[in-house]
C-alpha cells in the first residue's frame, strides 16, 4: 500500500507539475501545464506516427451536435444521462459530444464509395465529455473531459481481420515501448441483458465470432468478459499491469456492425450492387489522461528521454560558468533537445539533487574543466555519473535515444 501511495499518478503528477485541478474550473476537468502539455503532445505524436504508417488520414469535427445524430445511432436513448445537453436560444437541443463515431459516419457518408476506396481510415485526437457523478471522478483516471485519440475504419466484412491485426501492430509496439506486456478481454454482451445493447442477436453472434478467431489466430494471451461490450459491439481490451502490480485497461479495438446499420453505410461491390460494411473503432491509448496516469505510476515519473518534459538541465558550478552554460543550453535547444538552465544561488549538490527529484533524464555539470576543454560532465539519472563528453557527441546521443524511443 505504501508503494501505491508513493506511485499514485496525482502526488507524482503534482511534483512533475504536470497538470492541475481547479475549484473555480470544477472537478474532473484537468489543466495540463506547459510540461505536461509536452507528454501529452509526445503520446500523441507517437501514436500518430504509428497510424500514418498504417494509411491513416486526419479529420476534424465539432465538439457539439444535435440531437438528431444520436437519436439515430441510439446513444440518446441509451446514454441519455450521461450527457452534457445545450438547448439553444431558438430551442434546439444539441449535446457535447460523448463519443466521435457518429460524427465520423457523417464524414464517410458524404460521397458514395467503391469498393476499390475501402477501407476507408479516419483518426483524430480529441476531447469527448460525459456527465459522470463526482464520486466516481479520481485524478486522471476518471475525468468529465477525454482526450481520445480516435479512430475509425470503415471496410468490407472480408477486410475485418487484416484491420484488426493491423490495430493490433500499433498497440503492440506502442506498449512494448514502455515495457508492458498485455492480455487481452475479449468484451461480449451479457445474454441475460439483451436490452442493454442495440442490434439482433444474429449480428452479435458473427461479431464475436470474428473477435474469438483474430485473438486465436494471433495466439493471444485471451480470456472472455461477459457484459464488457460496447453498446454497438463486442471488443478486444488489452489489459496492462505496471510495475507495482496494478492492471489497468488501456488500448480497445471494437467490431461495430450496428452503426453502419442505422446510418445506411454502404460502399458498391464489383457487381454494382449496395454492400453493407462495418465500422472498427479503436483507440490505442484508450485516453491520453488515463495512459498517462497508468504510465506515470508504472514509471514513478521517469519517463524515458524522449516522453520526459525536461530532457537536460544544465547546472552550471558558479556564476563564472554561466555564460558558457548558456551557449550549451542554446546548442540543444538549436538541436530540438528540451533542455532547462539552472542558475540558482544553489550548491552543486543541491542542484543535482533538485534534477533528481524533478526526474529530469541527464543534468550537465559545468565548471572551470568543463569551460577549458569546451565539454561538459553527464550525470544520467538512471546510471550515475557517465564522465566528460563533447556536446557534438553528446547531441548525437540524445538524438539517437530520443528517435529510437529508447
Amino acid at each position: 500500500m505504501s508503494e501505491l501511495e508513493n506511485n499514485d499518478h496525482r502526488k507524482i503528477g503534482q511534483e512533475l507539475d504536470l497538470f492541475v485541478f481547479s475549484d473555480l474550473v470544477g472537478p474532473g476537468l484537468p489543466l495540463w501545464t506547459p510540461k505536461g502539455t509536452i507528454v501529452y503532445r509526445e503520446l500523441d505524436n507517437f501514436v500518430w506516427e504509428l497510424r500514418e504508417k498504417a494509411g491513416y488520414e486526419r479529420v476534424t469535427i465539432p465538439h457539439i451536435t444535435k440531437r438528431s445524430l444520436y437519436d439515430t445511432s441510439g446513444h440518446w436513448e441509451k446514454f441519455a444521462t450521461d450527457l452534457f445537453k445545450i438547448t439553444s436560444r431558438e430551442g434546439k437541443e444539441y449535446a457535447l459530444k460523448p463519443m466521435n463515431c457518429p460524427h465520423h459516419t457523417q464524414i464517410f457518408a458524404r460521397k458514395p464509395h467503391s469498393y476499390r476506396d475501402m477501407p476507408q481510415r479516419y483518426a483524430e485526437t480529441t476531447m469527448v465529455y460525459r456527465d459522470e457523478q463526482s464520486g466516481e471522478l479520481g485524478g486522471l483516471t476518471r475525468v468529465l473531459s477525454i482526450t481520445q485519440d480516435d479512430a475509425h475504419v470503415f471496410c468490407r466484412i472480408n477486410q475485418v481481420k487484416e484491420e484488426f491485426l493491423k490495430i493490433w501492430d500499433i498497440v503492440d509496439v506502442f506498449y512494448k515501448t514502455f515495457g508492458f506486456s498485455l492480455k487481452v478481454r475479449l468484451s461480449f454482451r451479457d445474454p441475460k441483458t439483451p436490452e442493454k445493447y442495440l442490434g439482433t442477436q444474429d449480428i452479435w453472434d458473427k461479431a464475436e465470432n470474428e473477435l474469438r478467431e483474430i485473438a486465436t489466430e494471433r495466439g493471444a494471451d485471451a480470456f472472455e468478459g461477459l457484459g464488457e461490450a460496447a453498446l454497438y459491439g463486442p471488443k478486444l481490451d488489452f489489459m496492462a499491469t505496471n510495475s507495482a502490480g496494478r492492471e489497468w485497461q488501456v488500448a480497445t479495438i471494437q467490431l461495430d456492425m450496428n452503426l453502419p446499420e442505422r446510418f445506411d453505410l454502404s460502399c458498391i461491390n464489383e457487381k454494382g450492387e449496395k454492400e453493407r460494411i462495418v465500422m472498427i473503432h479503436a483507440a490505442i491509448t484508450g485516453s491520453i489522461e488515463r495512459c498517462t496516469a497508468v504510465l506515470l505510476e508504472h514509471t514513478g515519473g521517469k519517463f524515458p528521454t524522449w516522453l520526459s518534459p525536461v530532457q537536460v538541465k544544465i547546472l552550471p558550478i558558479g556564476e563564472g560558468h554561466f555564460i558558457y552554460a548558456t551557449a550549451v543550453m542554446n546548442k540543444l535547444k538549436a538541436e530540438n533537445i528540451r533542455v532547462e538552465l539552472d542558475i540558482s544561488d544553489e550548491t552543486l549538490g543541491k542542484k543535482i539533487r533538485n534534477a533528481k527529484t524533478e526526474k529530469v533524464p541527464y543534468a550537465l555539470v559545468i565548471g572551470d574543466k568543463e569551460v577549458e576543454n569546451k565539454n561538459v560532465t553527464v550525470e544520467s539519472r538512471d546510471s550515475g555519473n557517465l564522465g566528460q563528453s563533447s556536446i557534438e557527441d553528446l547531441v548525437s546521443k540524445l538524438k539517437e535515444e530520443i528517435k529510437e524511443r529508447k
